[in-house]
């Protein structure tokens, strides 16, 4: 027998002082006073909101003279719970489908602000009770000893003299995009997903983007949604783009990921049904998990079994100027590659715990992840500004996964994946609700 959708909610609303707010009982006063308390708090930190299209005048006044080094959190967390206490006093039981989920996922989202307004404050917490109380989700552990294994397999089909790290570096170097190719490559592997996403989805007429490539990031590819389906792409070139990245990035930052996840929310929640508060998405929060684990698992839904690699050697490696013949063993690889990702998440974990230190973290990422040792570096920077965030991308593709394929959304089956896989993109969801309805 499934569970209620209310035994779920186990997010803590805590009570403090006396209750002076006057009682409200929609939802909707609720979401407009979530939407302005997100955005006052990412004036105070610029990573805190991803996006926001909804009303101009709910943005907070702009402030030249706004003094960071004094940040309110205090306050924020007072009017957090008040927002969360009044939440707990609309009475949940007369929602159903999708307004339950509604409810579920404000008080989440509202006690994952809370948690980071307190580390804005300076309350850390360690890197599990971290990630569970931003992103709804609690991440798997792997000894070492199993990262070990799956190396071992690698080390059996990289030829050459020295580590497995310097191995790979050596063999994938011939398959780097050249700079000067970068845009057509990138263009035509974004036409493509996005031909195929729009063959199962009516996606706004005007959905657009458009593409950038920048420099000194911590991150190798972002999505800037800017609201009425227009998105900003911006590719890091820091460091060498392998051939791979060509179709992950069109699909992960685009179709059908963020670019697709951001419209269709804006075309069905806040547009359709006016559920305000899906005009802000504060990244720090259990929406980055389904926004990132669907974006990473959409590369499969767009280019499912041999379709990727196909357009590949079609396509893509001859723009590209690189050998085609090639593409299987490279592939191979990268799917040998692929079971080593949850040992980035464990050096997260050990770096951010105090465990390990900077350098050591990076000879982990260097090991296992194959990053070459400058790369490795800059992983190093995205967990300083990201912290247990790396989670979303795998643990959050494995969800998604689980989800979609256990809703009938199989290799063998790929039109049901794409209708369950929309369905995860343009509702509320969280890794919880996810597993509430399986």
């Amino acid at each position: 027998m499934k569970r209620s959708y209310l035994q779920y909610l186990i997010v803590p609303i805590l009570i403090i002082g006396c209750n002076s707010e006057p009682a409200i009982s929609t939802m909707d006063d609720l979401a407009q006073q979530y939407v302005k308390l997100a955005l006052e708090v990412g004036q105070y930190d610029s990573d805190f909101i991803d996006a926001y299209y909804g009303p101009e005048d709910w943005k907070p006044a702009k402030n030249d003279t706004l003094d960071t080094e004094n940040f309110p959190g205090d306050n924020f967390i007072e009017r957090c719970q008040g927002i969360q206490r009044n939440l707990a006093n609309i009475d949940p039981s007369t929602f159903e489908g999708l307004e339950m989920s509604r409810y579920i996922m404000l008080t989440k989202q509202l006690h994952a602000i809370a948690t980071k307004v307190k580390m804005l404050n300076g309350n850390m917490l360690p890197f599990d009770k971290e990630a569970k109380a931003l992103y709804d989700a609690e991440p798997p552990h792997h000894e070492m000893s199993h990262f070990d294994e799956l190396l071992e397999k690698l080390d059996g089909r990289l030829s050459g003299e020295g580590t497995i790290a310097e191995r790979y570096e050596a063999f994938s170097k011939d398959f780097i995009i050249p700079k000067e190719k970068l845009d057509t490559v990138f263009q035509t592997a974004i036409a493509e997903a996005r031909r195929r996403t729009n063959l199962h989805y009516d996606l706004p007429e005007n959905e657009n983007f458009k593409v950038e490539y920048v420099t000194d990031k911590a991150w190798s590819g972002y999505n800037y949604y800017k609201g009425n389906s227009y998105s900003l792409i911006q590719i890091n070139t820091d460091f060498p783009i392998f051939i791979e990245r060509a179709i992950d990035l069109a699909c992960h930052e685009g179709y059908p990921g963020h670019h697709v996840y951001n419209a269709l929310l804006e075309k069905n929640l806040v547009v359709d049904k006016g559920w305000k508060e899906y005009s802000v998405y504060p990244l720090f929060s259990p929406q980055s998990l389904i926004a990132e684990g669907s974006a990473n698992y959409g590369i499969a839904v767009a280019f499912p079994g041999t379709d990727r690699i196909k357009f590949e050697k079609e396509v893509i490696f001859p723009l590209a100027g690189i050998d085609s013949s090639k593409a299987e063993l490279y592939y191979e690889i990268q799917g040998l590659r692929e079971h080593l990702d949850y040992a980035g998440n464990e050096a997260a974990r050990l770096y951010l715990n105090g465990e390990i230190d900077r350098d050591s973290a990076a000879v982990w990422l260097n090991k296992y992840l194959l990053y070459e040792p400058d790369r490795a570096l800059q992983r190093t920077r995205f967990i300083d500004k990201y912290r247990s965030y790396v989670i979303n991308y795998n643990l959050g593709q494995e969800i998604v996964a689980n989800y979609v394929e256990s809703k009938g959304g199989t290799d063998d089956n790929p039109e049901r994946r794409w209708e369950v896989f929309g369905e995860v993109l343009s509702t509320p969801r969280s890794a919880s609700l996810l597993k509430t309805d399986n």
